[in-house]
């Protein structure tokens, strides 16, 4: 069992989650579903360990996961370890979440009159756009996190290509270029082991307000398909500090997981 579990904050039990089945948009919640899901994101469970990390009944447990198969977002597959468990795990695609407490909308007023009025830079005024778009999205308690980081992926699948190189100090050039060239901040290589970026000015985040949690899914959905492609393994880009959250640049830590086939 994973101990990263044990450690779900309230507020991301309490959170409304949002989910693309092949039968369209579903939005959970339940408190104990959404728990359940929130144990689901990084691993399967069996159904034990479901009812140990939850404290509900298995009869509670189970008629949930009945719902959520029946809802095409929860699939299960046999234990290796012990044919007779099921591993219960997420087969749907998660969007995002959405809260119902928000602190933001002084700081969108604020913002509109103090930057996008006065913006006679079309690269800024579109920059400034984007944010304004995604702050009042984040007003209305919706993140949309998993969504900008599956096409931040996407970005960095299609120009692989372009940026690849099999030495690893060549390709991380290439890509501190494409990120100046596209304006996207300036990158700084802190180590090679752990391979570990700075990025700073950072276009995703640099002018958001300050929201206590990394806001990065899009620059590290990029950073993932260019090395997972490099190294031929899956790769997390765990954003370590971001502006965010208050720090003075981002900064990504390049995890590998497994071995691509």
């Amino acid at each position: 069992m994973n101990q990263k579990n044990l450690q779900l904050e309230a507020s991301e039990v309490e959170e409304v989650k949002i989910f693309g089945t092949q039968n369209g948009i579903n939005v959970i919640e339940s408190p104990i579903k959404t728990r359940i899901l929130s144990l689901l994101k990084d691993e399967g469970l069996n159904g034990s360990d479901i009812v140990v990390l939850t404290g509900k009944s298995k009869s509670t447990i189970s008629a949930h996961l009945k719902d959520l198969i029946k809802e095409d977002i929860v699939d299960y597959k046999p234990d290796p370890v012990d044919g007779r468990r099921k591993i219960f795990y997420i087969k749907s695609r998660y969007l995002g979440t959405i809260s119902r407490e928000s602190e933001l909308e002084k700081d969108m007023d604020d913002y509109l009159k103090k930057q996008v009025t006065s913006s006679t830079d079309p690269f800024k005024f579109y920059k400034y756009i984007l944010r304004t778009i995604r702050v009042s999205l984040m007003e209305e308690g919706v993140n949309i996190d998993p969504i900008l980081h599956d096409a931040g992926f996407k970005v960095g699948q299609t120009f692989n290509d372009q940026l690849k190189n099999p030495v690893t100090e060549n390709l991380l050039e290439n890509v501190a270029q494409f990120w100046e060239d596209n304006n996207l901040g300036r990158m700084v290589v802190e180590s090679l082991d752990p391979l570990t970026i700075r990025v700073y000015d950072c276009f995703e985040c640099a002018t958001l307000p300050i929201i206590g949690r990394s806001a990065c899914a899009f620059d590290s959905g990029i950073l993932e398909a260019i090395f997972s492609a490099h190294f031929n393994q899956e790769i997390e880009a765990d954003e370590i500090k971001c502006y965010a959250k208050g720090d003075e640049y981002c900064c990504f830590k390049i995890n590998r997981l497994q071995t691509l086939r």
